[in-house]
């Protein structure tokens, strides 16, 4: 009997509020970027199909507001630990966001790494694929830019050499390599687990 393999990837993606999660996905998924900006509130999923070489791949792509989720900044909201669970579970690879125009939406990103592996506890938590996002480079000709991409890239060696990409969902500079790369991560670490 033969077994069809899975083509339905979970991602999530995680950062401060503010750092262009929302923007990333809409000029990723819908080729459309807005000036206005609107926290998410709660989480919200959007999927795109994309063709990674046989394989026509569903990417199901995650991202949450910060106060529901980020269980370390919202005092006295544990009641909200239980949606964290559901939310991380079954992820495939998660992304890992922050503006290179603000030091503490990188500075928090030790933190991000850590709640997801806690609440998506993973079979090995070493190996479970991340890769980094460093949005909004388009801001002030990157004149305003406060986190270097060698302090970016040293972070993500310290994670056991993750991927990090530098993007602009505005511009959309670098958003298809990044999802194409993230796309391609999840599939390789789905360990084509059966449908």
């Amino acid at each position: 009997m033969s077994v069809r393999r899975r083509t339905l990837l979970k991602v999530i993606v995680l950062g401060d509020s503010g750092v262009g999660k929302t923007s990333l996905m809409n000029q990723y998924v819908h080729k459309k970027f807005s000036q206005q900006y609107k926290a998410t509130i709660g989480a919200d999923f959007v999927t795109k199909e994309l063709q990674i070489d046989d394989r026509l791949v569903t990417l199901q792509v995650g991202f949450e507001f910060k106060s529901v989720f980020n269980i370390w900044d919202t005092a006295g909201q544990e009641r909200f630990q239980s949606l964290g669970v559901a939310f991380y579970r079954g992820a495939d690879c998660c992304v890992l966001v922050y503006d290179v125009n603000l030091m503490r939406s990188f500075d928090t990103l030790d933190n991000w790494h850590d709640e997801f592996l806690k609440q998506a506890s993973p079979p090995d938590a070493k190996t479970f694929p991340f890769i980094l996002l460093g949005n909004k480079i388009d801001i002030d000709g990157g004149n305003s830019r406060v986190v270097s991409e060698k302090k970016a890239k040293d972070w993500c060696a310290s994670k056991g050499n993750i991927p990090y990409f530098e993007t602009s969902a505005k511009e959309d500079y670098n958003v298809d390599a990044a999802f194409f790369c993230i796309a391609k991560t999840a599939l390789a670490n789905e360990h084509e687990q059966d449908m």
